[in-house]
């Protein structure tokens, strides 16, 4: 754990973002932000490019490579600062990749097959025809070496990913018990500062990023979307039967949702919201024009970026090479315990051999 001057340690944590598309309203007010605010500032706090995890489908590599760049200047763009927080991508870490391989060593294939997310991931590339990766099944397991290289803390996840971040809890235990105390083990968190925000042609479904269905797609706000394109899917949106505006989200889930991003970008509650409102349509206005404004700094940030790529490949180059040196002595130690032959001659960070 890090420690910054004469002050405390500060709790080390960990996040990704994952390059399978184009980020959203979603990404930005149920994480990204909060990452900005205040994780960023109270923590010593790694942020990741996931690319890897990215490869656990078929994919086409032009376009990963596209959008990892594509990710690496939203995280900034949005407010992340290199000199407050650790910012790279995934794949220029090794020691993501030479943990991974370790704790596969510790897992189980029962354990495994169990993860929700695979039988749902792998039942929706049966359905296309394609077949199932290896990777799929084993992506947990890389993803709790992301956690588990950085001695971290706190993880900070949602409902859907809690499943995986305990995993990395049972592998690090495990891990230690077979092999001398190695790992620290994590602890999950609940975001306090976060929005959730559904699908607007669909708010029983998370506005996610990596949406086939044409129209799932029509319902999903990009943080990179031109203000018209944003004001026409929020204009679009399903509301529900009836005219009242009240915030419930059993009975009025398409209205709940437009006061939850409403309230989010506007810093109020949604049920004090909804009795300003008589109607669907000026409801929808004022979310289409405060999701509009909410997101034209990021935009702007992210147009500057993509006109100076040195600076972006200059921060995530050094970003790297603090992950790097986080991350080595923590895994070389995972494989001294593990049993396996250290490499004669081989030079440690340090310089020394």
């Amino acid at each position: 754990m890090a420690a910054y001057g004469s002050q405390a340690p500060r709790a080390r944590i960990f996040s990704g973002v994952k390059p399978t598309g184009h980020l959203t309203l979603g990404n930005y007010l149920g994480a990204v932000r909060r990452w900005v605010e205040v994780d960023q500032h109270q923590a010593d706090a790694l942020f990741c490019v996931v690319d890897l995890h990215a490869m656990t489908v078929s994919y086409e590599p032009a376009r990963l490579r596209r959008l990892s760049r594509q990710a690496a200047q939203l995280l900034l763009a949005a407010g992340l600062d290199p000199a407050l927080c650790t910012v790279y991508v995934q794949s220029h870490v090794d020691e993501h990749a030479r943990l991974s391989y370790l704790l596969e060593c510790t897992a189980a294939d029962g354990e495994m097959r169990r993860m929700i997310q695979y039988k749902e991931k792998a039942a929706r590339e049966r359905a296309k025809g394609g077949s199932v990766r290896l990777s799929l099944l084993t992506y947990p397991v890389l993803m709790a070496a992301d956690i588990l290289a950085f001695d971290t803390d706190e993880v900070p996840v949602g409902d859907d990913q809690a499943q995986h971040v305990e995993l990395a809890r049972d592998l690090a235990q495990r891990f230690n018990q077979r092999y001398g105390r190695v790992f620290t083990v994590p602890r999950v968190t609940r975001p306090s500062v976060a929005a959730r925000v559904m699908n607007l042609q669909d708010p029983a479904s998370k506005m996610g990023k990596s949406d086939d269905a044409p129209e799932a797609r029509a319902g999903i706000v990009h943080l990179l979307d031109e203000p018209d394109a944003v004001r026409r899917k929020v204009m679009r949106a399903v509301t529900d039967s009836g005219a009242e505006v009240t915030y419930d989200r059993e009975a009025q889930p398409g209205v709940a949702n437009l006061l939850e991003i409403l309230a989010a970008c506007t810093g109020r509650k949604p049920a004090e919201l909804a009795g300003e409102y008589t109607s669907y349509g000026q409801l929808k206005r004022d979310t289409a024009e405060a999701v509009v404004e909410t997101l034209r700094p990021v935009r702007e940030r992210h147009a500057e970026l993509s006109a100076d790529p040195a600076y972006v490949e200059g921060v995530l180059a050094r970003g790297a090479e603090r992950a790097r040196g986080m991350a080595r002595p923590r895994v070389d130690a995972a494989y001294d315990a593990a049993g396996l032959l250290p490499a004669f001659g081989a030079v440690s960070p340090s310089g020394g051999s």
